[in-house]
This record gives structure tokens, sequence and C-alpha cells, in this order.
């Protein structure tokens, strides 16, 4: 997993409440691979027309805003099912982060596992930060992680919490696997003390030690 550390970056924002993880990742795609059309399916019944033409209204087709990598949301921000996949296109069009006065609580700990930080701010300072990155398309918003700060142009610096296990596993790019790779010695030195101590187990003939 990538670390996650400092991000400056043209922003987007969504204005809508309640974004559910249906409407990032509609349920019909579930099946597909994970591969290179992956981030075709992020948010796709608002991206495209029935026809499959762009629409031109969504934010993310417009060119101000293409290479964002910061998601400005409003309440509620990824709510719904458990659908990881919403998170996996999410990162896999390009987004390293989302801001928003409040995320589902299974998605924002999808997020953490795939390397996006997902920052929790008061709704007036989302609702500021939303306003200014639509009336200036392009604005970029950075993203300090080690200070907790979001700084965006003519805003005072604003302050953010995170649990600090998820902080860490972030700033060091280890998601679950990798958290558990940190203890493999302890582990591998457990499973030799445990197959003599139940070598029976294992096919061999003879008790324990006890």
């Amino acid at each position: 997993m990538e670390p996650f550390a400092r991000l400056t970056a043209i922003a987007a924002p969504i204005e809508l409440r309640n974004v559910n993880t249906d409407m990032i990742f509609p349920a019909r795609f579930m099946r597909k691979p994970r591969d290179e059309n992956y981030p075709l399916y992020m948010f796709h019944d608002r991206r495209f027309r029935p026809d499959g033409t762009e629409d031109p209204d969504f934010v993310l087709n417009q060119p101000a805003y293409q290479g964002a990598r910061i998601i400005v949301g409003n309440a509620n921000f990824g709510c719904g099912s458990s659908r990881e996949p919403a998170v996996y296109a999410l990162h896999d069009y390009g987004f390293r982060a989302l801001i928003a006065p409040g995320f589902g609580d299974i998605f924002a700990a999808n997020c953490v596992k795939n390397g996006l930080l997902a920052v929790r701010l008061a709704d007036a300072d989302v609702a500021g930060l939303r306003a200014l990155v639509s009336e200036t398309p392009g604005t970029e918003i950075t993203i300090d992680l080690p200070s907790q700060t979001v700084v965006a142009p003519g805003i005072e610096p604003l302050s953010f919490e995170i649990d600090p296990f998820e902080k860490e596993c972030l700033l060091s790019g280890l998601d679950d696997i990798g958290v558990t790779l940190r203890d493999e010695d302890t582990i591998a030195a457990f499973e030799q003390t445990y197959r003599g101590d139940f070598d029976w187990l294992y096919g061999k003939r003879g008790g324990g030690r006890g």
C-alpha cells in the first residue's frame, strides 16, 4: 500500500448528501474483476448518460477537475452497504483523500485499509472548502497527515482528528496484511513452539512436552 504523508492536489466538490456506496459503485458491477476498467465504474450512473456518453454536468467530467485527487463531499459520505469495491474504484481512479463532515463507518475503515485518507471536519468548514473549489475550479488543497492539517487558499489551516493507529498505518503504508507481517518473527516462533507442544497434530508420533 502506498504511504500517505502529504498531498497537494486539485479538489473536486460533491454537494450531494448521503452519497452511498451504490452510487459510488453500482451493484451490477460487483462481479467485474478489479482491472484497468475499474475506474470506469466509479460514479458510473452519474458520470455517464444512458447512451454511454459523459454527462458534462457531473463535476468529475468538467475539465477543471480532471486529475483531481481529493473529494470534498457532504454529510454521511460513503453510507450504505459495506461495499469495499467503492473504495477500490475511488483509489484506482486516482483519489487519495476525501473530506466530509462524516463518513459511513465501514466505508471509512475500508478507506484506511486501501490507503485513502478520510478527513472529518466541521460541517461549516467543509461547506467553506466546497464553496472555494466550486467557485474557483482547479483549486488545490494540501492535506498534511503528520500535522493533521488541511490548507487551502484564503482559508485558515484546519485541524482534523484521526485515530493514532490509523494514522500510523497510512503513514507507513500498512494494510491489514502489512500490520500482521510486522510480527512475522513472533508468529514464526509461536508456530515452532506450537508444533513442538502438539506434534501429534502434524502426523508425528508421541505427545507433547507435558
